[in-house]
């Protein structure tokens, strides 16, 4: 119960006088002000203000009041109807609240998406600074979920980071793909500027690792510096379009031929809004897109959700091929987000039936994703990378198909400890799309949706772009590469690793309580080679079994 005079505070501040105060002083002081002004000034105020300052008073006070009588006739908004003027400040320190928690009130670790501390570590690689800390560390090691790598005492010495590559393409692949084990997650142009684009891109062609496109198509910008591509293709099929948005196959074989394009990436679906298809706001396609991608400026880009050129698992299999064949037998694979895990399991179904395997597969985490998406679908739909990757990698290990395609994963990866811990559960390599953001000035703003980055980076804005200095942030994306890969080296160099990919379930640990620890091979579950391929009688209570006989190649 408040006091007796908490009371009396209440009820005086909560009055109608007291709740239009600021108010009436303005009126009081415009009229006050107005009579000294324009019927009596006496000499002496003079003294003590000049004529500019009470012109200005006047100005001042007077467009408060009006505010205030227009804040009292509105019916739009509640709070300023009851607190004229005062109300504003509601709103204005709401638009200013992201920023104000970001710099003064979060903590090192608070992950909103990326901790400052993340943050920071990116920063300081792209900028080539010193990223070595102090004083121990400030994670608390007995939290439940703390993980870490298990060293060896018989450490080895640090291989060089420009080995930690690997071949990507089957005996079905006539191009087979040398790519770089850490490479630029997809993002397009549309939703990254031109700028962006071409500084992603430099520093990929200086660090030989490779740019996905995102779904939104080749840009000039892409091919502007040569760094190898990634050719995303989603159910738009931008790039490669017929005017009603059916995919094109002469139009895909005359840029799939282009030798800077490595590879073709399927996007079935994405971790920022797995089964909803990409969002590209309309205040921020300029002709210029509208143009590479084949879409109207009027309203939102909206890809499809589903892909039209294919409604099946075994139709999907000889689309692959068919890409495969159009681009003259480069790697081709596809990207998802799992979902239900027996729609994947009939993609592997159909693999097996066909004889027609893919060279990849992208897995991308729930928690990953650069673009605009509906709260619900960033917060509630769509499965985390560990857990998908380790599904991914155990179905293709039990259906037998696991040296035959290689596995990348992409989910909020930016630290070398990442790229282990990702490695260890399955992956043959990660990509990262925020990480490559903050090197080339991303400040997580979270403004990416409304064109108006304040850094250039997420903007089609022409001026806002200019503030990205190309050749600069070009430089920052390569030494981000680099430096993290040298933390990488270090670090499977202290577990006594050559290669990332020597990298081992048993190698990565995990705090399970307060009193227990488990690495990764005792932690989870872990198919054996084949073990899916006859299994229709065995153990329904085996998750895989069960999802692998509910499976069928005829439909997803």
């Amino acid at each position: 119960m408040p006091g007796p005079a908490q009371s009396v505070r209440h009820k005086l501040l909560n009055t109608f006088f007291s709740r239009h105060s600021v108010w009436f002083l303005c009126i009081i002081i415009a009229v006050s002000l107005a009579w000294f002004r324009f019927y009596h000034a006496p000499h002496y105020i003079y003294y003590f203000i000049s004529d500019t300052l009470l012109n200005t008073l006047l100005l001042i006070s007077t467009l408060l009041s009006l505010v205030g009588l227009y804040d009292i006739v509105q019916n739009k908004h509640s709070i300023l109807k009851n607190y004229p003027i005062m109300g504003h400040f509601r709103f204005i320190f709401e638009d200013f609240r992201p920023e104000i928690r970001q710099y003064f009130i979060e903590s090192d670790q608070d992950a909103l998406p990326f901790s400052r501390m993340q943050r920071s570590l990116v920063y300081q690689r792209a900028k080539n600074e010193n990223a070595d800390k102090p004083f121990g560390s400030i994670i608390d090691v007995y939290q439940e979920d703390y993980r870490f790598i298990t060293h060896s005492l018989t450490p080895c010495k640090p291989a060089d980071p420009e080995l930690f590559r690997i071949t990507i393409g089957n005996e079905q692949c006539r191009q087979p793909y040398s790519a770089s084990i850490f490479n630029i997650s997809a993002m397009s142009f549309g939703s990254l500027s031109a700028n962006a684009i071409r500084a992603l891109n430099k520093g990929a062609q200086s660090g030989n690792f490779y740019h996905d496109t995102g779904e939104g198509s080749i840009s000039p910008y892409h091919l502007e510096n040569g760094g190898d591509i990634v050719w995303e293709l989603g159910s738009g099929y931008f790039g490669c379009r017929t005017l009603d948005g059916k995919f094109d196959p002469e139009k895909f074989a005359q840029q799939a031929v282009l030798p800077q394009i490595k590879m073709i990436e399927i996007k079935l679906s994405q971790g920022a809004k797995p089964g909803h298809g990409g969002i590209l706001p309309k205040d921020k396609i300029s002709e210029e897109i509208s143009q590479i991608r084949g879409v109207s400026r009027d309203q939102d880009c909206i890809s499809p959700a589903q892909h039209s050129a294919f409604s099946t698992p075994v139709e999907m299999m000889h689309f692959i091929q068919q890409l495969r064949d159009l681009s003259g037998g480069k790697p081709v694979g596809f990207k998802l987000c799992i979902g239900q895990p027996w729609q994947f399991m009939s993609i592997v179904k159909a693999m097996l039936q066909t004889k027609i395997i893919p060279d990849f597969i992208v897995v991308d985490g729930s928690e990953g994703g650069t673009g605009a998406a509906p709260v619900e679908l960033i917060n509630h739909v769509g499965t985390p990378l560990r857990e998908g990757l380790l599904f991914v990698h155990n179905t293709l290990v039990g259906a037998g198909l696991r040296g035959r395609i290689r596995i990348g994963a992409s989910g909020k990866l930016v630290s070398a400890f990442d790229i282990a811990s990702t490695m260890a559960i399955g992956a043959d390599w990660v990509n990262s799309a925020r990480g490559f953001m903050f090197a080339v000035g991303c400040i997580q703003a979270q403004s990416c949706h409304t064109n108006q980055c304040p850094v250039g980076v997420a903007t089609q804005d022409k001026e806002r772009q200019k503030a990205l200095h190309v050749p600069t942030k070009a430089d920052r994306v390569y030494h981000y590469h680099r430096n993290t890969l040298h933390a990488l080296s270090e670090l499977i160099a202290a577990a006594g690793l050559q290669h990332p990919e020597d990298i081992k379930a048993h190698h990565l640990a995990q705090r399970v309580n307060d009193r227990e620890i488990k690495n990764y091979a005792q932690l989870h579950f872990w198919l054996k080679p084949g073990e899916l391929l006859n299994c229709e009688n065995k153990d329904d209570e085996n998750f895989y079994f069960r999802m692998w006989n509910m499976s069928n190649v005829e439909y997803f």
